[in-house]
This record gives structure tokens, sequence and C-alpha cells, in this order.
């Protein structure tokens, strides 16, 4: 349990430490940002459904045991995220596009998302630590993109960058506080159940958050070199496999 014990707080501390990236922005032009975001998103969309697909499905399959029970997790972990964002879509609307408390929302919906990602892959640790290092890394790439968009949005809204840098870290550690408390119940609760629930975490953020902002980006711009990092993401993912399978 100690060796568990380390890998999860390195894991959840270098994954709090992501949120530091958005202050590159400050060094970064707007035209040179954006070119910089999109391929960092299709190459996170890539490895996130990798790691759902070659990695946390059979994993979950293998752990719960029950067919029907781990579909039902992996429709759960899909569905949790989906009525996340639904809720935080709702209050966006309520309250404009006014700049406290959007930004306010912005890093109380991340530090949602960041707590039950760090359960998720805390599982996935506890599961075998090749595959919670897998987890972490699809995770990881999914964070840098996104830790760029919510610094802008937080800078924007009129936050001093120190402000938003601070702040933001914060809400990244709430990672490493559901990495722990994974790791707590590991001990008295079965927690292998949380690794398909894992699994459709990463299916939603893949499919319905990362890949619409591709394909946006598409619609606007001829421009197959986000497609290229989608299929490196993939790859990043399906080559490990070979080596433990």
């Amino acid at each position: 349990m100690l060796e568990d014990l380390i890998w999860i707080v390195g894991g959840g501390l270098a994954m709090s430490a992501i949120a530091l990236v958005g202050g590159l922005t400050a060094m970064l032009g707007a035209p040179r940002l954006e070119r910089t975001r999109i391929p960092l998103v299709a190459l996170a969309a890539g490895s996130m459904l990798g790691g759902a697909f070659f990695h946390l499905l059979p994993a979950g399959l293998e752990t719960v045991g029950e067919t029907w029970l781990a579909w039902t997790l992996v429709a759960s972990g899909f569905a949790t995220f989906f009525v996340l964002e639904q809720l935080l879509h709702r209050r966006h609307r309520k309250h404009g596009l006014q700049a406290e408390p959007f930004t306010y929302l912005i890093l109380i919906g991340d530090g949602l998302h960041n707590f039950l990602g760090g359960l998720a892959i805390a599982s996935a640790f506890l599961a075998d630590y090749r595959l919670g290092i897998t987890a972490w890394l699809a995770a990881a790439l999914h964070e840098v993109p996104q830790e760029f968009g919510d610094f802008a949005v937080l800078t924007h809204g009129g936050w001093s960058r120190r402000r938003a840098l601070l702040l933001n870290l914060a809400s990244g550690l709430t990672f490493l506080v559901g990495a722990l408390l994974a790791w707590a119940l590991a001990r008295g609760v079965d927690t292998g159940w949380l690794v398909p629930f894992a699994a459709g975490n990463f299916l939603y953020i893949g499919a319905s958050d990362l890949m619409p902002e591709i394909n946006r980006q598409a619609r606007r711009r001829d421009d197959l070199v986000p497609v290229a990092w989608f299929f490196a993401g993939l790859a990043l993912l399906w080559l490990p496999m070979l080596r433990h399978g």
C-alpha cells in the first residue's frame, strides 16, 4: 500500500502542477497560442480515447468481472460528466458572461472535475501501477490545453495573472484530494469499480469535449495537422499494449 501511496501522491502533485502551465499564455501571442492549442487538444483527444479503449475498458471488465455491471459503470462515468457539464452550462447562462461569477464557476467546475479524476486515476494505480501511469498520461495531456484556456478566461475576467495562477493551482489540488480519498477507501472498500467509471469519464471528455473542438477548427481551416496529432495521441496509448500484451 505504501508503494501505491507514493505513486498516487506523486501523480497527484504532478497533475496539480500542470495548472501552472497556463502562465505560459502570457509569453505567447494570441495567434501562436491558437496554433499551439488545437494540436494539443487533438493530441489530448487521441490519448483520452486511447486510454479508455486500450487500457481502462479492458482492465475495468477484468476487475469488475460482471460484464453488465462493468458497462453500467462505464455509462455512469460518461453520464456523470455529462450532467456536471450541463449544470455548469446552466449556471453560465444564468449568470451571463459577467466576469467574476463566470470565473468562479470555471474554478468550481475544474475543482470537481479534478476531484473525480483523482478518484478515478488513483483507482487505476491501485489496480496496476502501469494502468495508472497510462491513465495519468492521458489525463495530463488533456489538462495542458484546458489550463491554457482556463487561464485565458480568468485573466480576461479581470483577475491578475498571479491570482489566476494561484487559484488554478488550488483547483488542481483537488485531484490530489480525490486520489488520497480513493487510496484511503481502498483499505476497506473495493475501489476496482472506479476503473470502468474512469473509462466512461475519458470517453465523455474525449468524444464530447475535445473532438468537437477539432471539428470546429476543421470547418474554419483546411488543416490536417490536428488529425495527425489525434492519431499520435492514439498511438501513444496503443504502443504500451504491444509491450505488455
